[in-house]
């Protein structure tokens, strides 16, 4: 019977949370510009709350990358999500950001996701990381031509995905699938609202009245 050994456990499933020091004024700027800074920072939280609860789903290990760097180590992240590991995100753009994520974290399978999409759910995750067995590339779209999550079987492609991609606007889905290998499979997960503005943000409350209602 083989052992279990520390390579075998370093290449568990993992699932990293992208998010930001919850500072007022620092978080959902373009939301708070049509409800509010300090709603717009009530509704990051609890939305960053809901994400670090996936920690508990046993299928991967959670590990939350935050930016600022030194934000890592405050306690009003640990109070968020404690139990949870927390790195800092590192320089450069997202792009950057997540290459690094993704090369630091390898050999495991990974898929990075916003730590602020209030809908994600394990099943949305869970899904991810299943159609990651069988393509390269996971990408999960958002309405505003964004992505909020991104999976890679090989840390290597991520500099060639990310690269010249229009951050923040309605073209990062359709940058970084420009930039796909021939060869490489990719595969689409769920698609999910960022909830960036005003707009998104009152057709997610009347989904989430919706489902109250039911």
């Amino acid at each position: 019977m083989r052992r279990r050994g520390k390579s075998a456990g370093r290449q568990r499933q993992t699932l990293v949370l992208f998010l930001k020091e919850p500072r007022l004024g620092a978080v959902k700027r373009r939301l708070a510009a049509g409800i509010g800074a300090s709603a717009a920072l009530s509704f990051y939280r609890r939305s960053a709350a809901r994400a670090l609860g996936l920690a508990r789903d046993s299928r991967w290990r959670t590990v939350a990358a935050v930016t600022p760097d030194r934000a890592a180590f405050r306690p009003v992240l640990r109070a968020l999500g404690p139990g949870v590991a927390k790195i800092p995100q590192g320089r450069g753009d997202l792009g950057a950001r997540m290459a690094e994520c993704f090369r630091r974290l390898a050999p495991a399978p990974v898929v990075i996701a916003g730590g602020d999409i209030p809908e994600m759910t394990a099943a949305h995750v869970a899904r991810a990381f299943r159609l990651l067995r069988a393509h390269d590339v996971v990408l999960g779209p958002s309405p505003d031509g964004g992505f909020w999550l991104v999976g890679l079987r090989r840390p290597a492609l991520a500099p060639i995905l990310f690269r010249d991609v229009r951050w923040s606007g309605p073209h990062a889905l359709a940058d970084v699938g420009a930039n796909l290998p021939s060869r490489v499979k990719l595969a689409l997960a769920d698609a999910l609202d960022d909830v960036d503005d005003a707009e998104s943000y009152r057709r997610f409350l009347v989904r989430a009245r919706g489902l109250r209602l039911r």
